[in-house]
């Protein structure tokens, strides 16, 4: 890598920014899971699962992928110089999935029915009727966050994703709990907070990228923009099936209770991905504009992996180890049943998203959008034949099994894929510093539970116990390298004043 590498600037700035808003965002979701599960029962909150996983399963044949274009052909047409195509590119997407998505729309309520009938929840019906206006909503709402990443000005995402909408849907939908309006308010809350974050998205794209909307418009061939976008759509249709299957079985083998259940412990184990969400938007298109230079591709992916990790695997451990009591504490005692899936989903997203994310990131920037296909289908396949075995025999726990064997297999794949094509691998003496220091955190965090009586106490005090564990051995085994005080100082004037690494100092 060059000494002074944009990309890893650039990758800390625009993560760091993202972080703020997925932080934001993640807190005010589970505040507005918290209040829902004291306001109405698991069943009613495992219906609202069933209607929204609906929703989203069909909302990504309703967009075909297109959105996903967007970031990788718009940065290599601002490269070149091009703005008017840059905004072909965006304006033929949009038509092409506004009209896709009320089609898909209109079939959804159409068929309410017939998908109430087949879940055996007479009230889901109802649910995807009011719901199906979404449909055009979320395709437009993707192709914005794209266009976003394309111009990587993640701030104005955090605006429209993170700030206005979960704002606005927290503020609605408490609203109408607090009149007991019960399902209806779920449904209200999530329309007209999407409503409302589309607005003002589209209006602050519009300012903020003015050198491509007042452009001269440049319609391109649609000819690539299908060929990039046709297998990557289909590897969003599973992928998105795949996120939702787990729901499905169960709520087809059990009561909607038990997807409530599960809907929280899946939510509480995802919740690590946070990281991997801050820098994903971001890294694709830096990958993307420098896809044939694979030293640099490597170190940045790195450098990416190592952050990834090193954040991610501390709060791995303090959700899996103290999962009955964060359960307990943050959603009511009876949610407590899905600790087991929190411990399984922990570790395995852990794996995945260091290795390159579930929605193989790094492979689609460097254009392997087939491969990408592939490994989401055989993500979908094990976890859907995993989890329809043993969902009978052992409840939630066997969908987490399944989510977590397909997340293990693909991102096992995805590393033997990366290094098979282009020689590429995370794997260095400073990434094994960082994975190794958590062994002293867990054996420190999981006793340390045999002293504490209160659930309370344990939320509040596990946290310090491993961070501190953690960070401590990352010192003592100098595992901070130069690229750490790069990516540091990029976060904040402050930052590296914490950070002790030899490097700042030259």
């Amino acid at each position: 890598m060059t000494e002074h590498d944009e990309g890893v600037s650039t990758l800390a700035k625009q993560g760091s920014i993202t972080f703020a808003g997925n932080l934001i965002n993640g807190l005010l979701g589970y505040i507005i899971v918290m209040v829902i599960t004291r306001f109405v029962s698991p069943s009613v909150y495992g219906l609202w699962v069933l209607a929204t996983s609906v929703i989203l399963f069909m909302q990504v044949f309703a967009n075909l992928g297109l959105p996903l274009a967007i970031d990788y052909f718009v940065p290599q047409y601002l490269d070149d110089d091009e703005p008017g195509k840059a905004k072909g590119v965006i304006v033929q997407v949009t038509a092409t999935v506004l009209v896709t998505s009320s089609l898909v729309a209109l079939a959804v309520a159409y068929t309410a029915p017939q998908i109430s009938t087949f879940f055996q929840e007479p009230a889901l019906q109802v649910a995807l009727v009011l719901l199906s206006v979404t449909i055009p909503m979320l395709a437009l709402y993707r192709v914005l966050l794209t266009s976003f990443y394309s111009i990587k000005k993640l701030q104005y995402r955090v605006i429209m994703r993170d700030l206005v909408r979960p704002t606005v849907r927290f503020t609605v939908t408490t609203g109408f709990l607090l009149i007991g309006w019960g399902l209806l308010a779920l449904v209200v809350g999530y329309v007209v907070g999407l409503f409302i974050a589309i607005t003002v998205g589209a209006m602050v794209f519009t300012y903020k990228a003015w050198g491509i909307m007042s452009a001269t418009l440049e319609t391109v061939a649609p000819g690539p923009l299908v060929r990039y976008s046709v297998p990557l759509a289909m590897t969003s249709v599973v992928f998105v099936l795949m996120g939702h299957v787990d729901y499905f079985v169960l709520g087809y083998f059990l009561d909607s209770d038990d997807v409530g259940f599960y809907r929280v412990g899946y939510m509480l184990g995802s919740g690590l991905m946070i990281i991997f969400n801050s820098l994903a938007p971001v890294f694709k298109p830096l990958i993307a504009e420098t896809r044939e230079d694979t030293d640099l591709v490597q170190e940045r992916f790195r450098v990416a992996a190592r952050w990834i990790a090193g954040i991610t695997l501390p709060f791995a451990i303090i959700i899996a180890v103290g999962a009955p009591s964060f359960l307990a504490v943050l959603y009511t005692p009876q949610y407590t049943e899905a600790s087991a899936v929190v411990a399984l989903l922990a570790a395995a997203f852990l794996f995945n998203v260091t290795f390159g994310g579930p929605d193989g990131t790094l492979l689609q920037g460097m254009g392997y959008s087939r491969v990408v296909f592939v490994n989401t289908l055989l993500l979908f396949g094990t976890n859907f034949m995993v989890s329809f075995a043993l969902v009978p025999l052992y409840g939630i726990n066997g969908a987490a099994i399944g989510s977590a064997a397909a997340l293990f297999l693909v991102g096992t794949l995805t590393l033997l894929e990366l290094y098979y094509l282009d020689g590429i691998h995370p794997f260095t003496r400073d990434f094994a510093k960082v994975v190794g220091a958590g062994i002293p955190a867990a054996i420190t965090g999981i006793p340390f539970l045999l002293f504490l009586e209160s659930d309370l106490l344990t939320v509040i005090s596990l946290p310090i116990v491993v961070l501190v564990t953690y960070i401590g051995t990352l010192i003592l085994t100098d595992a901070f390298t130069e690229n750490d005080a790069k990516m540091a100082a990029e976060l904040g004037p402050g930052v590296k004043k914490w950070l002790p690494v030899r490097y700042f100092g030259k």
